[in-house]
């Protein structure tokens, strides 16, 4: 099963686009309980609400061997308690190619994990290794949500935004497997807007920016859901982990989605 079948799977079984992002930032969840009992609460309060889990690789590397362990439980857990839930690895990799080939055997054959965060800059040949791996999801960064992103997502190319080449040169040449997807933030409706019709309707976009970074979920749909009103993956992490109840904030944002879609 590809990624993407998966994917499609789950958010029809879940009638979901969230994503919950496991950012267990340990000086926040400290005397209170492990990483990765943290975030098994979190599953089982969220599990039937999305569509896949993120777990953004620095919050678990910056205490070394115990976080490193914890993100392997989590993946652990997640692929034997609910396999039907994608796995996205958000670590932003990129390097030459064979240093790649250890960073996909750390994160496909290690974690076990259906889809990774990479970083286009070093062009398609040098991310070869990650764009072999057809039955996974490979998210590629084309116009981010923080708000230096423009610094050189902006630069022109003839006359062309360096985020919207990178699209283009995704959708048209790097996604022969069917397994590229990429990362368009909320905090740039109209980015995502114009990505969208650049890449057409099959492509997915993993979405971070909304909740804490303020992006609007309104424009943000409007601009990127697909004519099947899917295509999106909508990520939020700290609004809903350390959350009083992170039950009521997956469902909030699960069905102010949906009354979108």
């Amino acid at each position: 099963m590809t990624f993407q079948e998966k994917l499609d799977r789950i958010v029809k079984k879940n009638n979901s686009l969230v994503c919950v992002g496991l950012d267990s930032d340990i000086e926040k969840i400290l005397g209170k309980k492990s990483q990765f009992l943290f975030n098994k609460t979190i599953i089982e309060a969220t599990h039937d609400l999305v569509c896949s889990y993120k777990l953004n690789t620095a919050f678990y590397e910056s205490i070394g061997h115990k976080g490193v362990k914890a993100l392997k439980d989590t993946c652990d857990y997640l692929r034997r308690k609910y396999p039907e839930v994608a796995i996205i690895i958000d670590a932003k990799r990129a390097d030459i190619g064979n240093t790649n080939k250890g960073y996909v055997q750390f994160i496909f054959t290690y974690l076990g994990a259906d889809a990774v965060t990479v970083h286009p800059y070093l062009g398609e040949e040098a991310i070869g290794p990650f764009l072999e791996q057809k039955d996974k999801g490979i998210i590629i960064l084309c116009r981010t949500s923080n708000p230096g992103a423009g610094e050189f997502q902006d630069l022109q190319a003839k006359d062309i935004p360096l985020y919207k080449i990178v699209a283009k040169n995704v959708a048209k040449r790097w996604n022969r497997n069917k397994n590229c997807l990429l990362v368009v933030g909320a905090t740039y409706p109209e980015e995502l807007k114009e990505v969208r019709k650049i890449v057409g309707q099959e492509m997915c976009f993993l979405v971070p920016g909304i909740g804490a970074q303020g992006g609007d979920l309104e424009a943000t749909l409007k601009a990127g859901l697909n004519k099947k009103k899917t295509g999106l993956i909508i990520n939020s992490s700290r609004g809903i982990i350390f959350a009083e109840n992170s039950r009521d904030e997956a469902k909030k944002l699960k069905e102010a989605i949906n009354r979108y879609r």
